[in-house]
């Protein structure tokens, strides 16, 4: 004997403008002026204006997102053009611009450059012809000035219709080589980011104005060039091995960022030395695992969360509202101090 069968659930059916106004008693014209707050609905009393938003509230209205896409040409979606994802300075970024643009109803696209401009070119453009309304950048090398309006998160060149968000090098290295001299050290490795990194070149000049102000000598034999992309420790482990192999004393580094950093620490300590009471490490971005590495990482921070959070307002004021660009915006780090420094032993 065949089991009764449970009568399958209905769909529930989409409930459309025109039900609302019917609801209301109003034409699909007024109720979709109200609802969408076009100017036109500055006419209508506000108590029929309750009137139709209680009705659309009371039906779970929810507006046909295509449909309002082709009515008012707009796609309410932006291009990010990230280096990489996943890696630990750009998701803090990303995190910052998906937290404002979904208070704001706006939608994203992400793509990744590598540093390759050829491929940056070809993929800005496919995000063009899926209509986006605007970019954000992380950590790109613009050539040229973009078609749409443009925010360059660590950018440095100036083109018309492009906002760089940028930090206060020349600050974020007085931090942290007055911290270093501070506790005694004198003989300070350097670590230099890659020259395809956006601000490599803005924070090598910023230590080495810094360093003469506080008569540190850059030596040469202390000084290593990271020429490889990578978004793991890896980043900075060949490098310190090259400063132990040199065989010039040190009693400090300053590295480029801090995923280089936490891969010098561990060459360091597979060569025996411990840190920091023979080698204190400042890194730079204080990267959500810097407190939590052994020893706890100390840096300079950036404020990477906000920086994707304005970076996604100026680009949304600037579309929304037509403000003219601020070709500048820029922040002020600040110096975490934790374990992996300490005063120069005698």
């Amino acid at each position: 004997m065949a089991k009764d069968r449970k009568p399958r659930p209905k769909h529930a059916t989409a409930i459309t403008l025109k039900r609302v106004a019917d609801h209301v008693g109003l034409t699909p014209g007024t109720v979709s002026s109200v609802l969408n707050d076009a100017p036109s609905s500055r006419s209508i009393p506000q108590r029929t204006k309750n009137r139709i938003l209680a009705a659309a509230r009371e039906l779970n209205y929810r507006p046909n997102f295509f449909a309002q896409s082709l009515r008012k040409k707009r796609t309410y979606t932006i291009g990010l053009i990230v280096e990489e994802i996943g890696d630990a300075y750009g998701s803090m970024i990303i995190s910052g611009i998906e937290q404002y643009l979904r208070t704001k109803n706006f939608f994203f696209l992400t793509v990744v450059h590598r540093h390759d401009p050829e491929l940056l070119d070809r993929y800005a453009q496919i995000l063009q012809e899926r209509g986006v309304e605007g970019f954000i950048t992380i950590d790109m090398q613009l050539r040229e000035a973009p078609s749409l309006p443009t925010v360059a998160v660590a950018g440095h060149k100036t083109f018309p219709g492009v906002t760089n968000i940028v930090l206060d090098h020349h600050h974020a290295a007085y931090v942290a080589l007055q911290h270093l001299v501070d506790l005694g050290h004198k003989r300070i490795a350097f670590m230099k980011g890659a020259s395809f990194s956006s601000d490599s070149e803005d924070r090598w000049k910023a230590i080495s104005a810094v360093a003469k102000d506080l008569k540190i000598e850059i030596d040469p034999d202390l000084t290593v060039q990271i020429d490889i992309n990578d978004a793991t420790p890896q980043l900075g482990y060949p490098f310190a091995k090259q400063l132990l192999e040199r065989g010039a004393p040190f009693t400090a580094l300053f590295a480029y960022n801090d995923i280089s950093a936490l891969g010098a620490i561990r060459a360091f300590q597979e060569a025996g030395l411990r840190v920091p009471q023979d080698v204190s490490v400042v890194g730079f971005d204080d990267i959500q695992g810097a407190a939590y590495n052994t020893p706890s990482l100390t840096t300079v921070r950036q404020p990477l969360t906000r920086m994707g959070m304005i970076a996604a307002q100026t680009l949304l004021d600037r579309i929304e509202n037509g403000r003219d660009e601020p070709r500048e915006i820029a922040l002020e780090p600040e110096l975490v101090i934790r374990e992996s420094t300490t005063k120069r032993q005698p």
